[in-house]
C-alpha cells in the first residue's frame, strides 16, 4: 500500500441521523474482490495463489466502505419515484460520494436516490454504474489516513480507540475502521462498524466487510489484553489486528 502523507483539516461534525444502520439495506450487494485466493495447506501453513480468472473489482475495499458511510449519512432512496436514467444517477452518485463522510445531511438536506428502497436494492440494479462512480482503486491506495499505521500502536491507544469507537456508535455515527498489521501487512483492509455489544471482558462490533456482502463480520476488542482480533476468514488466517478510525475528520 503507498502512505499518502497528506493531512486535513478537522470539522465539526453535525447532528447523528435518527435511522439506524441496517446492514441488509445499506450495503452494496456486490464485493470487493481479491487479486489471491489464500487457504492454510496441509501443513498449516497459510499460502496464496492467483485468482482465475482474474477480477476486475479489486484495492476498493475503502472506496466501498467510505460509500456505504456517505450513503447512509447523506442520501436517501425513495421507491415511490420511478427508475431514472444513467446519466440521472451517475450525477446524483457523484454527489453522494463528494459529500463529507464525517457530516450527517439533515433529512431535508439528503441526496435523493429514486426508484429504488436502499443501497443493497440500489447496487444490485445498477452495480456497473456504481463501481464505475464511486471512486477507482487509487483512493484506496492514497487514503490520506494511512500514514498512522506506520507508527507502534500501544495498548492504551487501542483503548482509547474501543471507547472513540463504542462512542461514535452511540452517537448513531458508524465509523469506517482501517483495519492492519504492519509492517507484515498480512491484513490492509478496511471495515464499516454500525453496531456493538459489551461484556465485562471484550466489546464485539458488529461489521461490513466489503469483501463479503452476504453477511455481516464481527470485530472484537479484548478488555484484559487490551487489543483487537478478527476471526480466520478466506482472506485472513485470524488473530490479532491493529485498528484506528479513518474519515473521522472528512478525508479521503
Amino acid at each position: 500500500m503507498i502512505l499518502a502523507l497528506a493531512g486535513c483539516a478537522a470539522s465539526s461534525p453535525s447532528a447523528a441521523g435518527v435511522r439506524h444502520f441496517v446492514f441488509e439495506q445499506d450495503t452494496f450487494a456486490y464485493a470487493n474482490e481479491l487479486v489471491w485466493e489464500y487457504r492454510f495447506d496441509e501443513l498449516g501453513k497459510w499460502t496464496s495463489k492467483p485468482r482465475q480468472p482474474k477480477p476486475d473489482y479489486t484495492h476498493h475495499c475503502f472506496v466501498v466502505a467510505r460509500s456505504a458511510k456517505q450513503f447512509f449519512a447523506n442520501a436517501r432512496f425513495d421507491p415511490g419515484q420511478p427508475v431514472a436514467d444513467a446519466q440521472t444517477y451517475r450525477r446524483l452518485i457523484r454527489r453522494v460520494v463528494s459529500s463529507r463522510p464525517n457530516r450527517d445531511l439533515p433529512e431535508g438536506k439528503r441526496i435523493v436516490i429514486p426508484g429504488y428502497a436502499n443501497l443493497r436494492e440500489f447496487s444490485q440494479a445498477q452495480e456497473k454504474l456504481l463501481k464505475a462512480e464511486c471512486g477507482g482503486a487509487w483512493h484506496s491506495y492514497f487514503q490520506h489516513g494511512h500514514w498512522r499505521m506506520i507508527w507502534p500502536f500501544s495498548r492504551s491507544q487501542q483503548q482509547r480507540m474501543a471507547e472513540q469507537l463504542v462512542t461514535a456508535l452511540k452517537q448513531n455515527r458508524p465509523p469506517v475502521v482501517h483495519v492492519v498489521r504492519f509492517p507484515r501487512l498480512s491484513i490492509n483492509h478496511a471495515l464499516l462498524l454500525y453496531d456493538s455489544t459489551e461484556t465485562e471482558r471484550e466489546i464485539r462490533f458488529a461489521a461490513y466487510d466489503p469483501n463479503a456482502p452476504e453477511k455481516p463480520a464481527t470485530l472484537t476488542y479484548d478488555r484484559a489484553g487490551r487489543t483487537f482480533s478478527l476471526p480466520t476468514n478466506f482472506y485472513f488466517p485470524g488473530g490479532r489486528v491493529d485498528v484506528y478510525e479513518i474519515y473521522r475528520n472528512g478525508c479521503y
